[in-house]
């Protein structure tokens, strides 16, 4: 450009070169910058207290938890997610959960994914009996600054999920009253997150609805201890960086009454008082990378 500048005789010389390096990059132009096909992300948190479909797993006490998630552009993914476990039930072993997952997500629209996929809920070094799977369809989509997600995850007949003991009583004296029973679990929710315009901060509500066998698994545990219930949760996220603190009040109706054939086992501390499905503000603290 300064030679062209400089000098009109110069440039018009260098106009042949100029048209011929122009057809030459036409002809062939750069390659584009290459996308990674993979991409990897996760995350890890502390909460106050670990509630899975509004009852307590930690023994309302403190979670440790993370997760990492593998994902290809062609829209499958596998991921596996932790934390520590305590209280009502007998995991035995590294007393921890551990959730290998995968699955496939489609974008239905602009605004609309479809997410489905399966979830193998594992307990190292626990009884293998207490592992299942459980398969799940989830549909995303947004309005405006709120997203909305309608799911249903349907667990099929397993071990895990039967009906061994009849009461907490039986389960904490060992004795099965069912060995080797089988059941399913249906899991239905929705869930809606609302940014607020100017902040940091995003409103959040969960509602939940379980249906399974009525009575404790072979882990003295059930993903519905009362035969089916509802849990729900508002609260609301405050993020910076790639920090997230969220508070959240979560319940369910799963009154004590209800659950007095379940102790001692369901209870915290496994002594048979105190509801740990019963309504508590949840705090954590979540760091994404």
């Amino acid at each position: 450009m300064k030679l062209f500048r400089s000098t009109t005789a110069l440039a018009l010389l260098a106009l042949p070169g100029l048209a011929q390096a122009q057809s030459t990059s036409e002809d062939n132009p750069p390659p584009e910058s290459v996308q990674p096909a993979v991409t990897v992300s996760g995350a890890a948190s502390i909460a106050s207290d670990y509630r899975f479909r509004g009852v307590s797993q930690s023994d309302q006490e403190m979670a440790v938890q993370g997760g990492i998630t593998v994902a290809h552009d062609s829209g499958f993914y596998v991921g596996a997610w932790g934390s520590n476990l305590a209280g009502w039930g007998t995991f035995g072993g590294a007393n921890m959960e551990l959730d290998l997952i995968g699955g496939y997500k489609a974008q239905l629209a602009d605004n609309a994914t479809l997410d489905v996929g399966l979830t193998w809920y594992m307990y190292p070094g626990g009884s293998d009996k207490t592992d299942f799977a459980e398969p799940y369809v989830k549909l995303t989509g947004t309005a405006g600054p709120t997203a909305l997600t309608a799911g249903v995850a349907y667990a099929p007949k397993q071990e895990a999920l039967g009906r061994w003991y009849n009461t907490g009583t039986d389960a904490a004296a060992g004795v099965y009253n069912n060995p080797g029973a089988m059941d399913d679990n249906l899991y239905l929710w929705g869930d809606a997150a609302a940014g607020i315009a100017g902040t940091p901060f995003t409103a959040k509500a969960h509602i939940g609805h379980s249906s399974a066998q009525d009575g404790l698994g072979p882990n003295a545990t059930a993903l519905a201890p009362t035969g089916e219930y509802w849990d729900w949760s508002l609260g609301a996220d405050a993020t910076w960086r790639n920090l997230t603190f969220n508070v959240s009040y979560v319940d369910t109706d799963i009154s004590s009454r209800e659950a007095t054939y379940l102790r001692p086992s369901f209870s915290k501390g496994q002594d048979g008082s105190g509801n740990i499905a019963g309504g508590t503000v949840v705090a954590s603290l979540t760091a994404a990378f």
